[in-house]
């Protein structure tokens, strides 16, 4: 947009359910975020480098390529921020072993995905 408008940031939010999916996707809208999202680990990957997306959210647990293993594919080529989200607390630590930068309990009110999502860009852009 080129109106003085700041564009608005991207999030990618990957988790293989898509109802799941559906409410983070609301969530996000509703706060004036762009969303893209997909069910597949592997898609994600192609996403990233395709949209660019300003920053992920990443479920773990999921068929084919799982969380961990896009976090360890992703941080060969992208420092993209990264919030995991999981309903295993057991996930928490492997998450931000391999980069994550913070880590959501399933299941969570969108208000605090909101403010860990605000937080992680407020740092990003004073850095």
């Amino acid at each position: 947009m080129t109106n003085g408008r700041e564009k608005k940031q991207c999030v990618l939010v990957v988790d293989d359910h898509p109802k799941v999916l559906k409410f983070v996707e609301i969530s996000l809208k509703i706060h004036g975020y762009d969303v893209i999202s997909t069910t597949s680990g592997e898609e994600a990957l192609e996403l990233i480098k395709s949209a660019e997306p300003d920053i992920m959210l990443l479920d773990i647990i999921m068929p084919g390529i799982d969380g961990f293993e896009v976090l360890e594919k992703l941080r060969t080529f992208k420092e993209i921020p990264v919030i995991v989200f999981s309903a295993g607390a057991e996930n928490r630590d492997g998450a931000l072993l391999l980069g994550a930068n913070d880590f959501i309990l399933k299941p969570f009110k969108p208000d605090e995905m909101i403010s860990k999502i605000r937080a992680i860009m407020e740092a990003k852009k004073s850095a």
